[in-house]
């Protein structure tokens, strides 16, 4: 028993010493899992940084391009109506001078008129054709600011739909970034799952080994032990079997010697009875008549012992043929019994055995099926997180998207009221010209 006890205790160690093991190999492997998710967020949360200065700096890109852009189309505008006032004004020019001089030729065929009537009417048609042009000049003056301020507005209103159109496109680009890293994590989640599950079935594996080989040992131990202890309980037994035979003349001897001390007890006795009876006889009978009746007396007494004698010789043969055959029953009984004892005990670790084994079979079962109710449930609970963070980030993206749709329409919607109010109207279909078209 101490050496069974011994075997467990090592065998539990060695069981204690693997569990130890494999704990520490499974949190080393979460931990290293762990990093991995972080050094996934803070990759994650650089790429979005990231995205949004290279958003801010694209915006204040596109800003400035815009900026530059409006100069360079309110310069040509203002350059056009430069040239379009100069030559409206030279074209003025070149109409007073041809009126004048139709005047002035008109004048000079008509001798009847007097010089100084005719001189007041040109000054009349000069003040007539100069307030006339510059009325024309101020309307044209008018008419180009209004088409400058239209085009400005207008301009703006362009700016203000490409600021949007580039909004939606970086809102896209962050949305999409944002979706593809969800992905990525999604994936990395889904792998380190599958690598647990893994680590979980291998290690369960190879405890299972291990009990099942402890177990095989110790059963293989306990079958060397009782198989070493039936040997040693047969030879002991064939020890004292042998000892009892090799015993048996020196019993049987003083068995002999006893029954030969009763029968010399018992010849003792018969001489004293036959001398008290011989006495007897010759006191009673008269003296002729004793020597006949010692005769008679010797050989009643000769008869008797001699049947005495065969009688204690008959015994001493029956006592040894019982002994011997009582010795070899007993022994041969005592052989049966320590066969079946043995028999028995050897069922009764069979059984033992076999019922351990189906115990731990059981255990291991248990433990698989518990095993695989964990890995079901643990994929389950990540599968749902998957579905509710993308249910999540979808609304996000819809939601976002929703809100720079409703803010772009109402700074669009307060632009054209705010035109509509200046009096512009419609500015959609204004053309402006390119950089290219200088």
């Amino acid at each position: 028993m101490s050496g069974y006890k011994r075997t467990r205790r090592q065998h539990q160690k060695q069981l204690i010493a693997l569990e130890n093991r494999l704990k520490a190999e499974m949190d080393e492997h979460r931990l290293r899992l762990q990093k991995e998710v972080e050094t996934h967020a803070n990759n994650t949360y650089i790429e979005l940084e990231r995205l949004a200065k290279r958003h801010a700096v694209h915006t204040d890109k596109e800003i400035k391009a815009a900026t530059a852009e409006e100069k360079r189309i309110q310069q040509q505008i203002i350059a056009q109506q430069k040239k379009e006032l100069t030559t409206f004004i030279d074209n003025q020019k070149k109409e007073y001078r041809l009126c004048k001089d139709k005047i002035k030729e008109e004048m000079n065929e008509d001798p009847i008129t007097p010089k100084e009537e005719k001189q007041e009417r040109l000054s009349r048609h000069k003040e007539t054709v100069q307030r006339s042009q510059a009325e024309d000049e101020a309307h044209l003056l008018d008419q180009q600011r209004l088409v400058y301020d239209r085009s400005c507005r207008a301009l703006k209103r362009r700016t203000l739909v490409k600021r949007h159109e580039f909004e939606q496109e970086q809102m896209r680009e962050e949305l999409n970034k944002k979706k593809t890293q969800k992905e990525m994590e999604q994936a990395l989640m889904i792998r380190q799952d599958e690598s647990t599950q893994e680590l979980e079935r291998r290690q369960l594996q190879t405890l299972q080994r291990l009990r099942v080989e402890l177990i095989r040992l110790q059963h293989q131990t306990e079958l060397e032990n009782q198989e070493e202890y039936n040997g040693r309980r047969q030879r002991e037994l064939h020890r004292k079997h042998a000892l009892e035979q090799r015993q048996q003349p020196r019993n049987l001897k003083m068995l002999e010697m006893q029954i030969k001390k009763q029968f010399q007890d018992t010849c003792k006795v018969q001489n004293k009875q036959y001398k008290a009876l011989r006495n007897h006889q010759l006191e009673v009978s008269p003296k002729s008549e004793h020597k006949a009746i010692l005769k008679s007396l010797k050989e009643e007494q000769t008869r008797k012992l001699a049947v005495l004698a065969e009688q204690y010789e008959q015994s001493i043969n029956e006592m040894m043929a019982s002994q011997a055959m009582h010795l070899e029953e007993e022994q041969e009984g005592e052989c049966q019994a320590l066969k079946q004892q043995l028999q028995q005990e050897m069922e009764l670790l069979d059984a033992y055995q076999s019922k351990t084994k189906a115990q731990t079979e059981a255990q291991h079962e248990r433990e698989l099926q518990m095993l695989e109710q964990k890995i079901s449930l643990c994929r389950s609970h990540l599968e749902q997180k998957i579905e509710e963070e993308l249910a999540s980030l979808q609304k996000e993206r819809t939601e976002r998207i929703k809100q720079l749709f409703e803010r772009q329409e109402r700074e669009m919607d307060a632009f054209d009221a705010e035109s509509a109010r200046l009096g512009f109207g419609s500015l959609g279909s204004l053309d402006f010209p390119k950089e290219d078209d200088r």
